[in-house]
């Protein structure tokens, strides 16, 4: 196996950073290839926390060489900050180690002003971090988007800006009612920006395509989970890109090949961040309980991660969605000693029951339908697996159809088993 991928097979926030991390190990490229500064990568090393936004977590590793797929789009401030931040935790990130696409589209000021107007002042909250994602991938799809390679060119930025402001700046006059710098001042800051972000820019698509020809093993690293996907996800609670796998075709790319291995990041239970329907979701203190034990808070945001019992139909959804091979089962550490132990294995929705969730099914209409299994008390002291936590996971298989291939408890590199080789 030469080429796999990372996907979160949630709604984000799986524990993919570390696993990443892990297999980066073995990996001499690894590639990000959507989404923005709105996710985040915590990986603990010893007595280190580092946190990843845009760089993906194969820096961390000397003979690894990080790639920014055209899919990202990027916000230059945001990079500045988290490259003096992890040089300062003593990584190299020079630009022999990270490579990102001239073509990766900008998130500029005015992205995030008009994403935090809409959250804050419009008729429906998403859920979004403000960061300007969502705008940022609306200007590429009308084709009004800034490149990373605009910004090395003061001039023609400019003209692009002004031809950028023309519809937003209406919102904010007159519908906002907020300030906004003008296109030249916001010229001047991302130029700026880009005399830092330079050394780091090339054509990644035919860098991937070389590593390929040489037999290089890659590792594509995704944002955020399947269920936050914009065409498979709970619509309209998404994020603004493809979060499948389908997603690295388009924002990265794999000329010639394909992806041999999908591995699918999932919690021994499901948290969901934002507004958005939740079928699994636990009102009761166990649900606090669960999200005091697991530390469910973003890595991005600080906000408060809601908590529920395993969804089934929703992991047997997005296992189709994105062609996942086999799943990595995380915090199953949090779990331990709890006084009950429930799964979902079925919805009554609309009359009938089904156990696999579909595209544009409204989650907030289904009645989710539980079994009960005996908790377990492991203390992951040795490879040995109590009898009840075999069957919790012997359950989630038989159901998904595919193998658990990694069971992780705890946040250190070390509190992980590997059940199937990877990238060998």
């Amino acid at each position: 196996m030469r080429s796999m991928a990372i996907i979160g097979a949630q709604w984000g926030d799986e524990g993919k950073g570390k696993i990443t991390d892990l297999l980066g190990q073995k990996s001499d490229l690894v590639i990000r290839y959507q989404g923005g500064n709105n996710a985040g990568h915590t990986i603990i090393v010893g007595e280190k926390k580092i946190v990843l936004h845009l760089i993906p977590s194969g820096i961390l590793h000397q003979h690894c060489t990080s790639v920014v797929g055209h899919g990202v789009v990027f916000d230059p401030e945001a990079f500045q900050v988290e490259l003096k931040d992890i040089q300062g935790s003593g990584v190299d990130v020079s630009p022999e180690r990270l490579r990102i696409s001239e073509n990766c589209t900008v998130i500029t000021f005015y992205n995030k002003l008009l994403d935090g107007q809409r959250e804050a002042k419009g008729p429906i909250k998403i859920g979004t971090t403000g960061k300007g994602i969502g705008p940022a991938y609306e200007d590429k799809t009308t084709r009004k988007g800034i490149k990373l390679k605009d910004l090395l060119n003061k001039e023609s930025l400019v003209e692009k800006l002004r031809d950028n402001l023309i519809e937003k700046e209406i919102l904010f006059k007159h519908l906002y009612e907020v300030s906004y710098p003008s296109p030249e001042e916001e010229a001047e800051r991302l130029f700026e920006l880009g005399k830092l972000i330079k050394p780091y820019l090339c054509d990644t698509f035919s860098l991937i395509d070389h590593a390929i020809q040489k037999n290089k093993k890659i590792l594509y690293e995704g944002a955020q989970g399947v269920l936050l996907d914009i065409d498979y996800g709970s619509y309209p609670y998404v994020t603004s890109s493809n979060t499948s796998a389908g997603g690295i075709y388009t924002g990265a790319g794999c000329p010639g090949s394909s992806v041999e291995e999908v591995l699918g990041i999932t919690k021994a239970y499901v948290t969901r961040v934002g507004e958005g329907p939740f079928p699994t979701e636990l009102f009761s203190e166990l649900g606090e309980k669960i999200q005091q034990i697991g530390g469910e808070f973003g890595a991005t945001t600080g906000r408060k991660r809601r908590c529920g019992w395993m969804d089934l139909p929703l992991l047997k959804y997005t296992v189709k969605a994105s062609n996942i091979t086999s799943i990595a089962l995380t915090k199953l550490d949090v779990l331990c000693g709890l006084e009950d132990l429930k799964y979902c294995y079925a919805y009554n929705y609309e009359g009938r029951e089904i156990d696999c969730a579909y595209p544009g099914i409204d989650l907030a209409k289904v009645e989710p339908l539980y079994r009960e299994l005996k908790t377990f008390h492991d203390d992951f002291k040795t490879d040995q697996l109590s009898a009840p936590l075999k069957e919790y996971i012997q359950t989630i298989e038989d159901f998904i159809g595919i193998p658990v291939g990694i069971l992780a408890y705890g946040p250190e590199r070390s509190e992980i088993q590997f059940c199937k080789e990877y990238l060998h």
